[in-house]
């Protein structure tokens, strides 16, 4: 993909009212959402982004000065023409259910689902003990639901914005990384062995 990189933003938007319209946007958000892995080359300020798909060149929409109607036709039009290229060039438009190993998903699955009940069983008494009954309630709630609700609830969006930024598929996966190294760090460092505390 070629784009004039001041059209490219990190397309961060939890609540889904920010509007991107520049064509960079429109062609990196196209291409993340096809599940496409794509490279960025620069192009002259003020060019139009164009999607090179094998031979084939399909330019984007730049919707900054389009009126909200022309612009919803015209970035359908270019996701239907890249939709089509990227037919044309063996990408699946979605995954074909008769290559899915269901039993080795299965196993996946069970295996993450130990791994949670591994945490959520001693997590319960080791809070208890952390905390005087008289802040308890308060105590556990509020980082239980920051980490959950903040870091885990913005897993989409972040993970959206960084693959769109990147290109490759994969590199969302850097934050759930990230954070959980901050716990293994700040869990070693900061958080005391509660074994001998007497819950009041």
């Amino acid at each position: 993909m070629t784009a004039d990189p001041n059209d490219c933003s990190f397309q961060f938007d939890p609540v889904g009212k920010k509007k991107f319209v520049q064509s960079c946007d429109i062609a990196k958000a196209a291409l993340a959402k096809a599940g496409v892995p794509y490279t960025n080359q620069s192009a002259p300020p003020g060019s139009v982004a164009v999607v090179r798909v094998g031979s084939a060149e399909v330019p984007a929409v730049d919707g900054s000065s389009m009126p909200a109607a022309d612009f919803k036709a015209a970035s359908g039009k270019f996701s239907k023409d890249l939709g089509a290229r990227l037919k044309e060039a063996g990408y699946p438009v979605k995954a074909d259910g008769a290559h899915i190993n269901y039993p080795m998903v299965l196993l996946m699955l069970v295996i993450l689902l130990i791994y949670v009940t591994m945490v959520y069983g001693p997590i319960a008494a080791w809070l208890v003990e952390l905390f005087p009954a008289k802040i308890r309630y308060t105590s556990m709630s509020l980082p239980y639901h920051i980490g959950n609700g903040w870091f885990g609830g913005f897993l989409p969006p972040i993970a959206f914005a960084l693959v769109a930024f990147s290109g490759n598929m994969y590199y969302g996966l850097w934050y759930p990384i990230i954070v959980a190294l901050m716990t293994v760090v700040i869990g070693a460092l900061f958080l005391p062995e509660t074994k001998d505390r007497q819950v009041q």
